[in-house]
């Protein structure tokens, strides 16, 4: 299936892509940023490098961590984590929806070796 993969550019920053809010979604998911990444086949360090990118270019942190205590320490969203990536897949949904037919015309001329 064709559909767009959207970046948001602010400055020379990628504030948010496909590949950084993947990695939120699995850091939520799983609580860990090394279990993301393993996820990803990404290496813990590329991925502790988005993060900090992310908690450095926004005004609040965006992936937080807790530490020890009962149950162990953690990562997770933070708010704004949690509304950035609400915002950025409902700019995803919006943009494929504004564009199906021009994704239809694509998908009609491109060669059968994409298929």
């Amino acid at each position: 299936m064709t559909s767009p993969r959207i970046r948001i550019l602010i400055g020379d920053a990628v504030a948010i892509g496909p590949g950084k809010a993947l990695l939120l979604e699995k850091i939520a998911t799983t609580g860990s940023i090394s279990a993301a990444a393993k996820e990803m086949g990404m290496s813990y360090r590329k991925a502790w490098r988005l993060i900090d990118s992310l908690n450095n270019d926004f005004n609040a942190e965006i992936v937080s961590k807790s530490s020890g205590g009962k149950g162990g320490g953690g990562t997770f969203l933070s708010p704004l984590g949690k509304e950035m990536l609400r915002r950025y897949g409902l700019i995803e949904k919006i943009a494929a929806e504004s564009i199906t037919d021009d994704l239809v015309w694509f998908e009609q001329h491109l060669g059968s070796s994409t298929n």
